[in-house]
């Protein structure tokens, strides 16, 4: 590995630890950064509520935003390579969409049928589970028809027909739902990060760093995928396999994700071309850990200025990882057309 690559690696491990202790430091209370150290390293702190801000909503929240960053950017890196097209993202293969069909089933359905129950939106497991189980529900699907069919473009678009299915269901819902449950599934959907609890953020972090570590195992055949599946194939890789492999690493990630800190937009698509042209290769063994760090940064600053720092207000993370990406997509596209 080149020593510039080494040197960026210890830029973004650097800002990577800014940006997470920023989430630390800002919100709608302001604490001092001494205070913080004294809250971390366990000594007594000087307020009591800045103690319960930090360690209870604060401190798992900023965690929850360095694995999903990470987790989402690696999805992204290998949907891109595994399709071969840029624009390609962790939500392609319609994971996203099978967690919202399980939160407005949970929410949405039983409004419209009658059902009245009491679902704390982001403190409970009952959106997490149901999320967690479309998601599942939809990498069966996904895992069936990698293993059935070898044609990625197939593949790509069924995905996305099962994507837009599970969107004019959803939509019906909607229309039948109650004004309050509405509500409630919308502001699923605005995603967080802050709303992840202690116990919560432990299960997150197991699953994406299994997903994490299982995409890096996968790095020399996604090196060979991008050479085309007849030179894979004459270099002895099993394409289908590799395939179905790759959508269970980024169902596995993306579907976390998505059941704990809702849809997060944008990461996945634009952080891996931020990480090519920061790196100049196509490297997955470097593009991994790259995506790591250089999405937990994202979404750490995506984090704060959710926050809005010196204000109540909270804005949602989608939004603001959206209005960040979007002109990163852009730029791809007119650079590509420059080539």
């Amino acid at each position: 590995m080149k020593i510039s690559n080494y040197f960026l690696f210890v830029v973004l491990a650097l800002l990577l630890v800014a940006a997470f202790v920023l989430q630390l430091l800002f919100g709608s209370v302001s604490i001092p950064f001494a205070d913080v150290l004294k809250i971390l390293s366990g000594t007594e702190a000087s307020n009591e509520t800045w103690k319960n801000i930090i360690l209870e909503s604060r401190l798992p929240g900023a965690l929850a935003a360095v694995f999903a960053g990470a987790g989402l950017s690696v999805s992204g890196l290998q949907m891109q390579t595994m399709f071969r097209n840029p624009v390609a993202g962790p939500y392609v293969l319609g994971i996203s969409a099978g967690a919202s069909l399980g939160v407005a089933l949970l929410i949405l359905a039983s409004s419209a049928w009658g059902i009245n129950q009491s679902v704390h939106l982001y403190s409970g497991w009952s959106v997490i589970l149901a999320a967690g189980t479309g998601a599942m529900l939809i990498f069966f699907v996904n895992f069936f028809i990698s293993f059935r069919l070898n044609d990625v473009v197939a593949i790509l678009i069924i995905g996305l027909m099962i994507g837009g299915g599970i969107s004019a269901l959803i939509e019906i819902m909607q229309a039948l739902s109650s004004n309050e449950a509405l509500k409630r599934y919308v502001l699923w959907t605005f995603g967080s990060f802050r709303y992840v609890n202690n116990t919560q953020v432990v299960y997150l972090m197991a699953v994406v760093s299994i997903g994490i570590v299982f995409s890096f195992l996968l790095s020399k055949q996604l090196n060979l995928l991008l050479l085309g599946d007849n030179y894979a194939i004459s270099s002895g890789l099993d394409v289908r396999k590799t395939k179905v492999l790759i959508v269970f690493a980024t169902s596995i990630l993306a579907g976390s994700i998505t059941a704990f800190c809702g849809p997060i937009g944008f990461v996945g698509l634009a952080v891996p071309h931020l990480s090519r042209s920061l790196f100049k290769t196509a490297d997955h063994k470097i593009l991994i850990p790259a995506n790591v760090l250089l999405g937990g940064v994202i979404c750490c600053l995506c984090n704060v200025i959710s926050a809005t720092p010196g204000t109540d207000y909270v804005l949602p993370v989608n939004a603001i990882t959206s209005l960040l990406g979007a002109p990163v997509v852009i730029w791809i596209i007119l650079k590509q057309k420059k080539m």
